[in-house]
């Protein structure tokens, strides 16, 4: 039992690693924008072009990745996926003409879908008790991620002959990280870490079936998930895409004052993930709305202190900055635990393509955000479109999540009712073996 124990956080290890890695290589393209809009000639609507097209890809393939992981192997795909990252860009980096490289951006969006079956994988190695810690931990890799590209494209890019140089490093990564979850992983029983099923050695193989995919999304929870997770993009999505430019443009920020501005509050940013996590295990155990409720307290709280740092008059630069470190702090709560809420309520076999579901959801909402977000901008500034959409959308959210106190309980106790049952199903077959 103890080697298994240290066994699964070597496992964590390796996801960590892959998500690091693969968000490093996935968004330091965006600090990368002015040398490749200035090889290919390009104007900003064909820039927007390279990115949606990842984004379009992404989303349409998250079902098809969601049915892979719950009917086949998980390690396989996921090493699959890793693969297929390593190959796409280093096809990003040896295409020579614009419409090739839209089309290799592109690819490198079958990938981007691929994390519903590491979740998926990691819940059957830890139990519920647990699972809003791990999944925080393993988020922290995106913020990191992103400050990992931003010093590739930005410091060593320059120093080693370009960014085609640096999508020769991440992608060569991508192909050994491959390796490592091929033959480093190991294939977990769906269902294994199930409270209802310690002690049982060995049970039947949980099978994926249409009839059980369509029961989780079609319940009363999942409803509320997947409505808060197309709303819960546009914040995230608006401060990706506009709050550089609002920080330079309506704040008179330099790029040094905006890189020692943005670091810590991304690092900060980082931390948020595990805390909320933590923080929803320890109030699950004692409420089973606990991951909800953490996550309706942080949107709520995320919602008032990026309101009063972007009212913060410009000339009070410390005082903008501490408002944000804050803000950063309670943003990421959600995150976590949303992805173990669906576990929570989902059985083992579909959990995959449940949480497939909720990110095609998230990511409609995803591509409308920018798009919401400069509409706004023209018409009045950037800190308009940043205060309206991500305070009216936080709190949109927070509704959502108060229905969503109504009937997770409920989800709950019929999950755990249906691994009780199928778990004395297996204790009976054993005694009569």
């Amino acid at each position: 039992m103890r080697k298994r124990s240290g066994y699964r956080w070597f496992v964590v290890a390796v996801f960590f690693l892959f998500m690091l890695l693969h968000q490093t290589d996935r968004l330091m393209i965006g600090s990368m924008q002015v040398p490749i809009m200035g090889e290919f000639r390009i104007s900003d609507s064909q820039w927007g072009l390279v990115n949606t097209g990842a984004l379009v890809v992404a989303t349409l393939l998250y079902p098809v990745w969601g049915y892979l992981y719950d009917r086949y192997a998980r390690v396989k795909f996921l090493a699959l996926a890793s693969l297929i990252w390593g190959a796409t860009t280093w096809i990003s980096s040896l295409v020579r003409s614009f419409p090739a490289f839209v089309g290799a951006r592109a690819s490198t969006g079958i990938d981007d879908s691929s994390y519903p079956g590491l979740y998926s994988l990691v819940a059957d190695y830890f139990g519920p008790s647990l699972r809003g810690r791990v999944y925080g931990l393993l988020q922290v890799a995106q913020p990191l991620g992103y400050l990992a590209g931003m010093v590739l494209a930005l410091m060593v890019a320059p120093m080693i002959g370009g960014w085609r140089s640096v999508f020769y490093i991440t992608g060569s990564l991508g192909l050994v990280i491959a390796v490592l979850i091929f033959f480093g992983v190991k294939e977990m029983p769906r269902g294994q870490a199930e409270p209802e099923f310690e002690g049982i050695q060995e049970y039947g193989q949980f099978r994926f079936s249409w009839a059980e995919a369509k029961q989780a999304v079609q319940k009363r929870s999942m409803w509320f998930v997947f409505a808060q997770g197309f709303a819960g993009v546009f914040p995230w999505n608006v401060i990706t895409f506009f709050f550089f430019g609002y920080l330079i443009r309506e704040r008179g920020y330099d790029n040094n004052s905006v890189l020692f501005t943005m670091a810590p509050v991304i690092l900060v940013l980082a931390l948020g993930y595990f805390v909320g996590g933590a923080i929803g295990d320890w109030l699950f155990k004692r409420n089973l709305n606990g991951r909800i409720i953490t996550s309706s307290v942080g949107v709520i709280l995320g919602a008032i202190f990026l309101f009063l740092a972007i009212q913060t008059p410009v000339e009070n630069r410390t005082q903008f900055f501490v408002l944000m470190l804050v803000t950063a702090m309670f943003m990421p709560f959600s995150s976590p635990n949303v992805i173990a809420t669906i576990f929570d309520v989902t059985t083992p076999e579909v959990r995959s393509t449940t949480q497939a579901v909720e990110y095609f959801v998230e990511n409609s909402g995803a591509a409308l955000a920018p798009l919401l977000a400069g509409i706004v901008a023209d018409a009045t500034n950037l800190k308009t479109a940043i205060l309206w959409i991500c305070i009216s959308t936080w709190l949109l959210c927070f509704v959502i999540y108060l229905g969503a106190l109504f009937f997770i309980p409920k989800d709950i106790h019929t999950l755990r009712g249906e691994m009780q049952r199928r778990a004395d199903l297996e204790r009976a077959k054993a005694r009569a073996g």
